[in-house]
C-alpha cells in the first residue's frame, strides 16, 4: 500500500510541511516568484541548446504552485503566460499547451489523486491533450512541420506514448524534490526547537 500511494508526511497537517499555516497573502507571493521563476526558464527557450534544458525546467515551479493551492497554481500559470508575452511572445504557445500545462496536470494529480499512476496519467493527459491541440488545431508544428495536418491515429499514440513516459519522469523528480524538501525542513525544524 505504501508504495501505491503517495502517502508522504507533506501532505499531513501534523507534520509541519503543508501550506496551511501560510496566509492566503503569502501564497499568493510565493505563487508570483514561482510564475517569474517559471517564466524566465521558459524564456531560456530562446537560446539554443543549454536553454532547451531551461525550458523543460518551467514545468516544476507550476507543479510546486499547484500542490500549494490548485487557486494559486492557475493564478501563476495566467501570470507566467502573461510575463511571457511580454518577455518573450514566441513562446507563449509552448507554455500554453505543453510545459505549463503538464505542471498544472501533475500538481493537481498530486493535491487530489494521490496515486502515483493517476498523478502519471493526469500529467499526461494534459500534456498530450495539449500537444494534439497545438498540432491540429493551431497547426503549430512542434514537432516538425511533417506532423502537422490530418489527424493520424499512429502519430496520435506516439504523443500519448511520450506524454505517459515525459509525465512519469517529472513526476518522479517531483517526488524526489519534495522528499529533498521534506528532510531538509525537518533538519531545520528540530533544530529550532
Amino acid at each position: 500500500m505504501k508504495g501505491k500511494t503517495i502517502g508522504y508526511r507533506l501532505y499531513q497537517a501534523n507534520h509541519g510541511i503543508t501550506t496551511d499555516h501560510y496566509s492566503n497573502t503569502m501564497k499568493l507571493v510565493l505563487g508570483s516568484l514561482l510564475g517569474v521563476m517559471a517564466a524566465l526558464l521558459q524564456a531560456a527557450g530562446l537560446f539554443p541548446g543549454l536553454g532547451y534544458l531551461f525550458s523543460m525546467l518551467a514545468t516544476g515551479p507550476i507543479i510546486l504552485a499547484t500542490i500549494m493551492s490548485i487557486r494559486i497554481g492557475l493564478i501563476t500559470y495566467v501570470l507566467t503566460t502573461l510575463l511571457l508575452v511580454i518577455i518573450q511572445p514566441t513562446e507563449v504557445l509552448v507554455f500554453l499547451f505543453t510545459t505549463g500545462l503538464l505542471g498544472i496536470g501533475l500538481g493537481i494529480g498530486f493535491k487530489l489523486l494521490k496515486r502515483r499512476i493517476l498523478v502519471t496519467i493526469s500529467g499526461a493527459c494534459s500534456l498530450a491533450i495539449g500537444i494534439v491541440i497545438l498540432l491540429y488545431l493551431f497547426q503549430f508544428p512542434i514537432l516538425g512541420p511533417s506532423l502537422t495536418g490530418q489527424l493520424n491515429v499512429l502519430v496520435s499514440m506516439a504523443i500519448l506514448s511520450f506524454c505517459l513516459l515525459y509525465s512519469w519522469i517529472w513526476m518522479l523528480a517531483s517526488l524526489f524534490t519534495m522528499r529533498r524538501f521534506e528532510r531538509q525542513f525537518c533538519v531545520k525544524h528540530s533544530e529550532v526547537e
